[in-house]
């Protein structure tokens, strides 16, 4: 057959340990016989972070920028640990949270739904998508550690360097200890606002957002108010038409809320909330690599990648020349994702279609019972009794159905 031709590239960041192995199966088995991949390349793996000083991440989110669509694999953030066991020069940050601060944007996540895999908490019988605010935080945070005596302050200065503001933090004089500064934007937390108020309209889901403002009466109350204020302006009498509800409440009320619900709602969290919970949403739909996400940032930039680790245990049996059985939907679902929009973007609906149909083989795939071993205890479906394949027999059980 002739190939699906692409008129701009997507650009492809490449990953760590397991995911890594099936990026490559994936490519190889499910897109490239079928598609004439172009993509401007960048290696995100950890050595080559190491080796470049993290500036191929940075080089990887511009391209983002420059291209609008990328697609990356899940990647290792360093903590002491990996930074022995890879000789590295320092504790790199998370490239997730580098590339989300270059794009700014939401985190938008929702759950790969499959006939026959049921939820963990059979309440839920509609997807809950979770909107994660992509900028700032503990991910954009400068912390230090502290000795006896130390004063930590937190010092706001005017363009003159006037101190406008000088709080004491704490005064350590009864021993060391550990302090950290984060920030927000006003421009970064109405993106945010909008772009969960769009995406609510978009989806028909009501919007739910959460925060703890009756501890951070400055910080989180900030975040309310913005979302208040953009959604009584700009969003009140769409919301009204559409027949959805925006609601404000606490965080851990919203915790609550969403354990008892049925689904069918757009959770906004805060970035560390949204990094927590959307973890928690995805495993209790079944497993981690059942998750879509995707980064949307008010320019029009979009960056696809899987909501789950480099799962480094499967990795490990893999360099023993063991088998495993990894789940790569998720992987396979950022790539359709970042090819179905460039796609749409490019005016090329063939592409968007093939895109569409990998989605629809690898879900089929499932529900006839063919899967990795992370979603056989999860499987019922009367008549179907549930195969546990492994890694690359899953990617060519696809590829059958595809």
């Amino acid at each position: 057959m002739k190939k699906i031709e692409m008129k701009n590239p997507v650009v492809e960041m490449d990953g760590d340990e397991m995911t890594r192995v099936l990026w490559q199966w994936i490519k190889d088995i499910l897109i490239c016989p079928y598609v004439d991949l172009k993509t401007e390349y960048y290696d995100l793996g950890l050595v080559n972070r190491d080796k470049t000083d993290d500036q191929v991440t940075v080089d990887a989110a511009n391209a983002n920028k420059k291209y609008k669509v990328g697609v990356k694999c899940a990647t290792i953030t360093p903590n002491a640990q990996r930074v022995e066991e890879y000789k590295l020069k320092q504790m790199w940050k998370s490239p997730n949270g580098t590339i989300r601060r270059i794009l700014d944007g939401t985190v938008f996540r929702a759950p790969i739904l499959a006939k026959g895999i049921t939820p963990y908490i059979p309440g839920w019988k509609k997807p809950i998508v979770l909107a994660r605010h992509a900028y700032g935080d503990v991910y954009s945070g400068v912390e230090t550690r502290t000795a006896q005596g130390d004063r930590a302050y937190l010092v706001v200065e005017v363009e003159n360097g006037e101190v406008k503001e000088k709080l004491l933090v704490q005064d350590f004089k009864n021993g060391g200890g550990i302090v950290q500064s984060v920030h927000n934007t006003d421009k970064s937390i109405e993106s945010f606002a909008r772009s969960c108020f769009n995406y609510a309209l978009d989806v028909k889901m009501p919007l739910w957002f959460a925060t703890k403002d009756t501890i951070s009466k400055k910080y989180d109350h900030h975040f309310k108010d913005i979302f208040n204020d953009i959604y009584e302006k700009e969003y009140k009498e769409k919301f009204e038409a559409a027949g959805i509800e925006y609601m404000y409440t606490l965080i851990d009320d919203a915790v609550a809320r969403i354990v008892r619900s049925e689904g069918g709602v757009l959770w906004a969290c805060k970035n560390y909330d949204g990094d927590v919970m959307s973890d928690m949403v995805a495993t209790a739909y079944g497993s981690l690599g059942m998750m879509t996400s995707v980064l949307v940032s008010p320019d029009g930039n979009y960056e696809f990648e899987a909501a789950h680790g480099t799962v480094t245990r499967h990795y490990y049996k893999y360099l023993k020349g063991e088998t495993t059985s990894t789940n790569s939907v998720a992987t396979i679902f950022a790539w359709t994702g970042a090819l179905a929009k460039r796609g749409e973007l490019d005016g090329t609906p063939e592409l968007t279609a093939f895109a569409k149909k990998l989605e629809k083989a690898t879900v089929q795939t499932i529900e006839e019972g063919k899967m990795t071993g992370d979603l056989v205890l999860l499987f019922k479906s009367e008549g179907v009794t549930p195969v546990k394949l492994d890694s690359e027999a899953f990617l060519k059980a696809v590829a059958e159905k595809l």
